[in-house]
């Protein structure tokens, strides 16, 4: 009876345990679950906003998804820049103006600036090829923001990615090689804050 006694307090330890391991997991998970649900709504948030403030243009100039994630926001070539050239025409100002507008509203965002072209070779003296057009491209949007608009640049990152990722993979198309012409400015949660509530195990 001894024996059974000790066999029922330590399988009632066991048991005790293993609620109190299964109770600190699904807390865990719900955190993680809210702090996800947080993110999700910054992101709509943040392109409802954005749609508002860009709904003069057409979808093949310029488009605003949320996707893995990330609000994406694709500007075709021809809105921002000039043929084989990295200064940002005065349209491509006012759009970056307004873009900086909605980034100054959300704070707690990211933003990264990737630049895209097509298969054709860089006829300017000043672009060596096109990682260099595009890596221009991506920095004088970044600076841009930075300078004109009053996006603080610890937010910001610029890449440039050349003919390496393009929309449609039919370069000879002129149509494709026109939608592989962009810029992508890619916008999420501050990721040093996104982890830190994490590992925090709270929602900030």
């Amino acid at each position: 009876m001894t024996d059974l006694t000790m066999v029922s307090k330590a399988g009632a330890e066991s048991i005790k345990k293993s609620l109190e391991t299964l109770n600190e997991q699904s807390q865990y998970i719900e955190n993680i679950n809210s702090t996800i649900q947080r993110k999700d709504s910054l992101n709509m948030s943040f392109m409802v906003s954005l749609k508002r403030t860009l709904n003069d243009f057409s979808e093949e100039d310029l488009s605003i998804k949320v996707r893995k994630g990330l609000v994406y926001i694709s500007v075709s070539d021809k809105i921002i820049f000039p043929s084989a050239n990295a200064n940002v025409s005065q349209r491509g100002e006012s759009i970056i103006e307004k873009i900086g507008k909605a980034l100054n509203e959300h704070r707690d965002l990211d933003i990264l600036v990737e630049a895209h072209t097509d298969t054709a070779p860089v006829s300017a003296d000043c672009m060596k090829d096109n990682w260099d057009l595009s890596a221009k491209r991506a920095t004088a949007v970044v600076r841009l923001l930075q300078t004109r608009f009053g996006v603080s640049p610890d937010r910001m990152f610029a890449g440039g990615r050349s003919e390496y990722s393009p929309k449609e993979y039919t370069a000879a198309l002129d149509a494709n090689r026109k939608q592989n012409r962009r810029t992508e400015i890619m916008v999420m949660p501050r990721l040093d804050q996104f982890f830190q509530s994490l590992v925090n195990g709270q929602v900030k």
